[in-house]
């Protein structure tokens, strides 16, 4: 008897996605040679860690943005090996770069979340999305750049890949080697965990510490409650994406009086 696959969503139609960015420390003060340089290199980095992770970067949904490129990968894609053997060997490459006495120094700072993902006008739409545009600048990575001079790579994941994938004892990944914090930017609230390859938890926690504490948003009546990402609006959650333009998804209720934060 023929095994029939099951349908695959149509386009547009909102799915679950890993969403990953990695965004260029400092990459304004450059001048406009040097831009280019950079962003050939923040590619070839990005290509050589995914294929030495046996990830194929072709399948991703690419969204470059001069020093950020936002993907959304594929179904598929094992979050283990991202969270692991990707951000190693990322940090291994750009640590070979950087060493090279004539080259720019490349500093990324890099965010992964996954949740539900749609194809829209500017690109994608969607929880996620919003998450990861979110984190990758969120004050207290930058703060882990700024104070960790010999860091390379800074990566922050979401509260969800935290607890479902980095603490499910996999021999890559080190609960220990993450660092917390609360990220509240613009009208996204949320958790965050922090890694630095490298460089001891210890470390990461003292430069947490030194970033500005989140302040609450203007728009929540309860500053003891975490906002959501988005607003919702005739039924669909309303929120922002990664290039700054509006995008529509599906909405997230709010979180109940006393459940803990939201992811």
């Amino acid at each position: 008897m023929k095994e029939i696959s099951p349908p695959r969503p149509p386009n547009g139609l909102p799915h679950r996605r890993l969403c990953l960015a990695a965004d260029v420390e400092q990459y304004s003060r450059l001048d406009t040679r040097t831009q280019a340089a950079v962003q050939s290199e923040l590619v070839r980095v990005l290509d050589e860690a995914a294929t030495l992770s046996g990830l194929d970067r072709a399948a991703w949904t690419r969204q470059p943005q001069g020093d950020l490129e936002f993907a959304v990968l594929p179904e598929a894609t094992p979050e283990v090996a991202v969270l692991g053997p990707f951000v190693h060997h990322l940090a291994v490459r750009l640590g070979d770069w950087n060493a090279r006495p004539a080259a720019q120094r490349v500093r990324l700072r890099m965010a992964v979340d996954i949740g539900v993902v749609a194809d829209s006008a500017l690109g994608h739409a969607g929880p996620a999305p919003v998450a990861v545009a979110r984190y990758v600048n969120a004050p207290q990575l930058k703060a882990v750049l700024a104070t960790l001079t010999a860091a390379d790579l800074a990566v922050m994941v979401s509260d969800q890949l935290y607890q479902d994938v980095v603490r499910s004892g996999r021999r890559d990944l080190d609960p220990a080697q993450y660092v917390r914090a609360h990220v509240r930017v613009k009208e996204f609230g949320g958790y965050g965990w922090i890694r630095v390859p490298g460089h001891a938890p210890d470390d990461v926690r003292s430069a947490v510490a030194e970033a500005p504490e989140p302040k609450p948003s203007p728009d929540s009546g309860d500053p003891s409650r975490t906002t959501l990402s988005q607003y919702v609006h005739q039924g669909a959650a309303v929120g922002r994406d990664v290039v700054g333009g509006l995008t529509v998804g599906l909405p997230v209720p709010p979180p109940r009086a006393g459940s803990g934060p939201a992811r």
